[in-house]
């Protein structure tokens, strides 16, 4: 299901799941205006082509004492397609790191991190991350306070941009 082929109704659906994923079929159908049996054909849909990657509980890590969050920055000795894989891979094994992202630029990657506290991530820092192959450098910024955290896309930039082009 490429992008121009959802309908406005799937993309309400997936505008209504991303801000409450928790809602029930009956509850979606009604808000997105069809009734329950069509509502979760289309969820599962939209699923099965990969629209919907999971269903997630929003938690809150400083409420499980995970207070420090840190954004580090890696330069990697060599950008080959095996190398940036392995490094992507070793990320997915590291548990501080929630997010891994490759960027263009100076910077190779950029990771999000989260440790119970400064000894934890300074501990994973110097004995994980730095020490890892291929790891050139590594610069972090320690998260003050978060404005926002908005998770997917903005449906409405997307139904603007829809709406300029019909």
């Amino acid at each position: 299901m490429p992008q121009t082929k959802l309908d406005p109704i799937d993309r309400k659906i997936l505008s209504e799941l991303q801000d409450d994923g928790r809602m029930t079929n009956v509850e979606l159908a009604k808000r997105v205006g069809i009734s329950a049996p069509p509502c979760l054909r289309r969820v599962r849909t939209l699923e099965e082509a990969g629209f919907i990657r999971g269903y997630h509980a929003d938690v809150d890590p400083r409420m499980l004492g995970f207070e420090v969050q840190v954004f580090a920055m890696v330069g990697l000795h060599s950008q080959a397609e095996a190398d940036l894989i392995a490094f992507e891979n070793r990320c997915r094994d590291w548990p501080l790191v929630r997010e891994c992202h490759m960027l263009n630029g100076e910077i190779d990657f950029i990771l999000k991190c989260v440790a119970p506290d400064l000894s934890t991530f300074q501990s994973f820092l110097t004995g994980q991350l730095t020490a890892a192959p291929n790891v050139a450098s590594v610069r972090t910024a320690l998260v003050i306070r978060g404005a926002k955290d908005a998770p997917g896309v903005p449906f409405d930039v997307m139904e603007d941009r829809l709406g300029q082009t019909a």
